[in-house]
């Protein structure tokens, strides 16, 4: 597909121009390579991810398409915090795999080793890779999944001169280290290159160790689906029929100005053909396909039709998002997309002209189709239009996306989300409507830490079937009562459950009283941030006979009040997002780094020194990342690499808790004071 002389530097795959100046993967680019070895032929489907953590999201989507996973460590670096987070989402997504050692020619050239030294070197990249996948794999595929030079499941060359071999490869050429060697000796790298050409090494590691379609989806299949197995639609994907009823998962969506909606994703049965209705699992709409095709790189092919195991890309499927499942038939959809981490940091934006309000928000719009990681929001009170992503770099790019859709915008600086929960059990208050008429009782406690990391890895969600939910909460220790009477899983991490007894026209006032507990979650009372960890319990209710007395707007602000004040009276504390950081360096530079990381609030958790560097892990509150990069350049002289990763919710130091929630609420136009208990309800 490219002249010898332009790879390595073509980054066909990494076309956009951004990804070019920035020399690195923004977005995942699909593409389909035909290949002969020992003359039989195969088609190798791949996808190209980002290794940045700000698109982690990318990875995730990715991984529920394919079936084998090339890994890939520098050489010098080794493994690093990124290396972790995608080796993790592949082997829990049952994806297997091999490792690709890459820039071998640093260890020689810039470290000056010896063929022993190196041979250390690799040796403990491997064992690195093969405790991740000990770690994180399940029992029986711990030990299958590991890699080794000697099964073959190992590859290592220089991308940027085109060279790799597998142990194997470099057997049956009779290429030995010492070889490898003297061509850098002798400057000699066209030898490698023609005869240790990478993409044999490559491919044939991929050929030989990862499984064909109808192999993988034996053991995928029960792992991201979980309807019957024994149905006609579970057989036929467990079997990748092509003759079965069509099931494709969507793992990405991107809005092309000339075609519209482009779908791609995994084909896991049936065939998809121009013309075929599918449906929306779960959402009732159907549509039909106009166009099937498959990406190279930047350009679509026409196919017409495609078989089960294909990565097809469809046109005038218009409402599908990343996650979806699309059938013939209808079936139980596919598990959500679980995400390694949740946005943590904003801006806001406003156009610079007011004409372009319509465009900018049609833009967003696609924006957040294209990577659901990307939440934009408006604020209809302030007319700020706001975006959160992973991490600057994330926000960074999106500004240039829409700069280069010709729209000029003004960013505000970056803003770091925060949370509130509550510590302790709150006490109960009565809310009244606002024509006195209905009476509302809710107590806020908080909910345990391991049932909100269920609703966040999305094994615990609000569609789910409530007997199914009652289950998993009592294996939680919940009260069996309780656990059957949840009313509202919020998708943050809070949950509202319903304890009254016998209580009158309850039923119809349902769905307003959700409404008031959406409104609490979505706004906490100290800051008007989101709430995380609340379990609301709805005590008692005395509502009006005449349905016109308990319309919305009477019982949603009697929930709220009595909710908020509940929460007032539980210890609410506001908590921030801790970013994981890993920086490596030479020895020398290693008491600047942790005193930069101790002057942001952060903490040193463990300091491990490996043959050539020292590996500092420490943990950082997100609020003071935003000059981290350039006070991390300045003390290393610029020689420190260093990547950070969402770790978790805590509170917020009390010394500047207050000032914090002050400067919130001056941004969002709130009243300067934390509201009290009395402002919501009677107290007495």
């Amino acid at each position: 597909m490219l002249s010898p002389s332009l790879a390595g530097k073509a980054l066909a795959l990494d076309y956009l121009e951004e990804e070019q100046q920035r020399q690195m993967t923004i977005k995942a680019a699909n593409i389909s390579l035909y290949y002969e070895m020992d003359s039989k032929p195969y088609i190798i489907n791949l996808i190209d991810t980002p290794g940045h953590v700000d698109f982690s999201g990318r990875v995730t989507r990715a991984l529920r398409a394919i079936d084998g996973a090339v890994v890939v460590v520098d050489a010098v670096e080794g493994v690093m915090t990124q290396t972790e987070t995608v080796i993790r989402q592949a082997v829990q997504e049952r994806v297997k795999p091999v490792l690709y050692i890459n820039k071998i020619d640093r260890l020689v050239k810039e470290l000056k080793l010896t063929p022993e030294r190196i041979q250390e070197t690799l040796g403990r990249i491997i064992m690195d890779v093969n405790k991740l996948i000990e770690m994180y794999a399940e029992p029986e595929f711990r030990d299958k999944w590991k890699v080794s030079m000697a099964a073959g499941s190992v590859a290592i060359g220089s991308a940027k001169d085109r060279w790799g071999l597998t142990l194997q490869q470099a057997q049956k050429k009779g290429i030995k280290f010492s070889d490898v060697i003297n061509a850098f000796a002798k400057g000699d790298i066209e030898w490698l290159r023609e005869n240790a050409p990478l993409h044999e090494a490559i491919l044939e590691m991929v050929i030989n160790h990862h499984p064909p379609p109808h192999i993988a989806q034996k053991y995928r299949i029960p792992k991201i689906w979980k309807g019957p197995l024994d149905s006609d639609v579970g057989r036929a994907m467990m079997e990748c029929e092509e003759n079965g009823p069509t099931v494709m998962a969507v793992t990405d969506v991107k809005v092309d100005p000339q075609a519209g909606v482009v779908v791609t994703g995994r084909l896991f049965s049936g065939t998809v053909s121009d013309g075929n209705m599918l449906l929306l699992v779960g959402r009732n709409i159907t549509e039909r396909v106009q166009q099937v095709a498959v990406y190279m790189g930047p350009a679509r092919e026409i196919v017409g039709s495609l078989p089960a195991g294909n990565i097809p890309a469809l046109l005038g499927i218009e409402n599908a998002r990343a996650g979806d499942t699309l059938a013939t038939v209808d079936m139980v959809p596919f598990e959500t997309l679980k995400y390694v981490s949740e946005p943590v940091v904003t801006i806001s934006i406003e156009p610079k002209h007011s004409k372009d309000l319509p465009k900018l928000v049609d833009f967003l719009n696609k924006l957040s189709i294209e990577d659901p990681t990307l939440v934009t929001t408006v604020r209809p009170e302030t007319g700020e239009y706001l975006i959160s992503g992973m991490g600057t770099l994330h926000l960074e790019i999106a500004l240039t996306w829409i700069a280069k859709a010709g729209l000029e915008v003004v960013p505000s600086k970056p803003i770091i989300l925060y949370r509130e929960t509550v510590q302790k059990m709150g006490k109960v208050f009565e809310g009244k409507s606002p024509n006195k008429h209905n009476r509302i009782c809710i107590r806020a406690e908080p909910l345990e830490p391991e049932v909100i990391e269920l609703i966040r890895s999305g094994e615990l969600y609000d569609e789910m079937d409530r007997k199914q939910v009652a289950k998993i909460l009592r294996d939680h220790g919940w009260d069996a009562e309780e656990a059957r009477n949840v009313w509202c899983i919020d998708p943050r991490g809070n949950i509202l459950v319903d304890m009254t007894k016998g209580a009158q026209y309850l039923h119809e006032s349902k769905m307003m009283i959700i409404g008031g507990f959406q409104r609490v979650v979505s706004e906490g009372p100290l800051a008007g941030e989101a709430m995380r960890g609340l379990k609301a319990v709805l005590v008692n209710v005395e509502l009006h006979e005449d349905p016109v007395h308990r319309g919305y707007a009477q019982i949603a602000p009697a929930t709220w009040r009595s909710l908020y004040a509940s929460i007032l009276s539980a210890d609410p504390v506001l908590l921030e997002p801790i970013l994981k950081l890993e920086s490596k360096i030479s020895p020398e530079f290693m008491g600047a780094v942790t005193s930069v990381i101790s002057s942001k609030r952060g903490k040193v958790l463990d300091i491990k020194q490996a043959e050539y560097i020292t590996v500092i892990q420490g943990e950082i509150p997100a609020a003071e990342t935003f000059d981290l990069s350039e006070v991390i350049r300045s003390v290393t002289m610029g020689k420190a690499f260093w990547a950070t990763e969402f770790s978790s919710w805590k509170p917020v130091p009390a010394s500047i808790r207050d000032k914090i929630i002050a400067e919130i609420r001056k941004r969002k136009g709130l009243p300067p004071e934390i509201p009290k208990i009395s402002d919501f309800v009677e107290e007495g």
